[in-house]
């Protein structure tokens, strides 16, 4: 039985690991090794996660995960962007585990969270434009593709472009 909860301390480890294991399955056909290693060293490393799992707030609401058996198998968080829209800043799995439901159910408390804690009104959401893994997911719940931008973290000559979604909640 898949359990969703806010993270503690101790699935840090598992944090990282289903971050750094989603990321490198969903964009190592798109980015370059170089561009993935650095995405992953920087946003999803032990102290970093410790630390977002440890201060949170309005503006970056903690890690939910998906639990089975005490075993991280997924992560998300989000937070406020203004005073009533949500924004989606992570959501992965372990690879092995898409398509059983564990990223709506880890979709719906960062939502619910948003909602109840935060009084959002609206989501948003960064999906990279090539990401065929993300794309659907997020359309499938109604999310609703507004404009393109450069992504956050881009270096040398890959400028990634993210599509950023919408929705009403």
């Amino acid at each position: 039985m898949v359990l969703i909860c806010k993270a503690e301390p101790e699935h840090v480890k598992g944090i990282a690991r289903v971050c750094t294991e989603g990321y490198w399955a969903t964009y190592s056909e798109m980015f370059s090794k170089k561009y993935i290693k650095a995405v992953v060293q920087e946003f999803y490393n032990e102290k970093r996660i410790l630390n977002e799992v440890t201060n949170s707030g309005k503006e970056w609401g903690g890690y939910f995960v998906a639990l089975e058996d005490g075993e991280v198998i997924g992560a998300g968080g989000g937070g406020m962007i203004a005073e009533t829209t949500g924004e989606v800043f992570v959501l992965y799995l372990d690879p092995i585990r898409r398509g059983e439901g564990i990223g709506t159910m880890l979709l719906d408390a960062i939502t619910r969270q948003q909602k109840e804690e935060f009084g959002a009104k609206d989501q948003w959401v960064s999906v990279a434009k090539e990401n065929q893994k993300g794309i659907p997911f997020y359309e499938a719940r109604e999310f609703i593709c507004c404009s393109e931008q450069p992504v956050y973290r881009s270096i040398e000559k890959e400028n990634p472009v993210s599509l950023r979604y919408w929705r009403r909640l």
